[in-house]
């Protein structure tokens, strides 16, 4: 294995910008925008740089590299705190329970409630890996490595972590869910209401969005059927989040109609599990296909932070590491 995940740089650029690219729409954490992207990878390294034990509107975003090549072949981010610049809204889906004595019915509505109980949460997301790596394994090390991140500055990030899921996109690019709610109130497509989202945030929605419940039994089928609903693509994404111990809990994206997973932080899979250790000897003896545990490894501090697969095994006071993975970590 020759892939690390590293803190992205500016000289990122161009990579990140071509796999933005590739997302097919709907992709707010990383939109196919030089200056948008510029404006992500200076935030990120503000937040790498910053001093301080304290939770803040820090961004964080990752990368992963081909050692041997020098090629990013992916990426992820981590929003400390969501809600500090502007505020952070999600649909709930509540219901509404009447009762007619006269006609001896009971009726339940289901509701979509603006909400924005989410704010202080912090978001995993803007994962993605280029399609060529994609059967290797890779998509697990880049997801739980910024578990690890969160483990290693736990005083960073909330006490509620949450992942926003991709919702449903037609063949033209456009999302049942928005043309059904929000779209007739806006007077754009879902196209441009996303790059504008990604580019300048979603000021606009607080400005425009009715505050109303939305009753769900008048929205179009079309969009009825694709409420918490994640796209195709992201259905293996949602299986790993939930190994992890996310759970969907009815809040859903005001765009796309997605689902929005949540978890306490501390229950996080790889936040709970994961062990601090001593390294006290790297040798040739442990490897893919020789000997050793097969594990996620993670070193360094914020802008020095490293994680890769590692081969390992117990010893006295520590752990051995397999050579090439200990190369590579640095």
């Amino acid at each position: 294995m020759t892939h690390i995940i590293r803190p992205a740089r500016l000289s990122d650029l161009q990579p990140m910008y071509e796999m933005a690219k590739r997302t097919g729409g709907g992709f707010t954490n990383l939109p196919p925008d030089r200056k948008a992207l510029t404006t992500k990878l200076e935030r990120s390294a503000a937040g790498f740089s910053r001093t301080g034990e304290d939770v803040a509107d820090d961004l964080f975003v990752f990368v992963l590299e081909n050692t041997t090549t020098g090629e990013v072949r992916g990426t992820c981010q981590i929003f400390s705190s969501v809600g500090q610049k502007w505020p952070f809204y999600s649909y709930r889906i509540g219901a509404l329970t009447q009762h007619s004595e006269e006609l001896g019915r009971t009726f339940r509505a289901d509701i979509l409630n603006l909400s924005t109980d989410l704010e202080g949460t912090t978001e995993v997301g803007g994962l993605f890996l280029h399609p060529g790596e994609r059967a290797s394994g890779l998509g697990l090390l880049i997801a739980r490595s910024r578990y690890l991140f969160i483990r290693k500055h736990r005083n960073r990030f909330g006490d509620r972590t949450l992942a926003e899921l991709r919702g449903v996109i037609d063949e033209a690019g456009g999302s049942p869910f928005w043309d059904g709610v929000a779209g007739r109130f806006f007077g754009m497509n879902f196209q441009d209401a996303d790059e504008f989202n990604a580019k300048f945030g979603n000021q606009f929605i607080a400005d425009l969005m009715p505050k109303h419940p939305v009753y769900i039994a008048m929205l179009p089928e079309s969009a009825r059927a694709v409420i918490g609903v994640p796209h195709p693509t992201g259905r293996a994404a949602m299986r790993m989040l939930e190994e992890e111990g996310f759970a969907w809990e009815n809040y859903i994206d005001i765009f796309d109609g997605g689902p929005t997973m949540t978890v306490r932080t501390d229950q996080i899979r790889s936040v709970r599990e994961s062990e601090e250790v001593t390294i006290v000897e790297i040798t040739e003896q442990l490897g893919e296909h020789i000997a050793g545990n097969k594990m996620l490894v993670a070193i360094g501090q914020f802008e020095d932070f490293r994680a890769s697969y590692g081969w390992t095994e117990p010893r006295d006071g520590g752990v051995a590491i397999d050579e090439v993975s200990a190369a590579i970590l640095g």
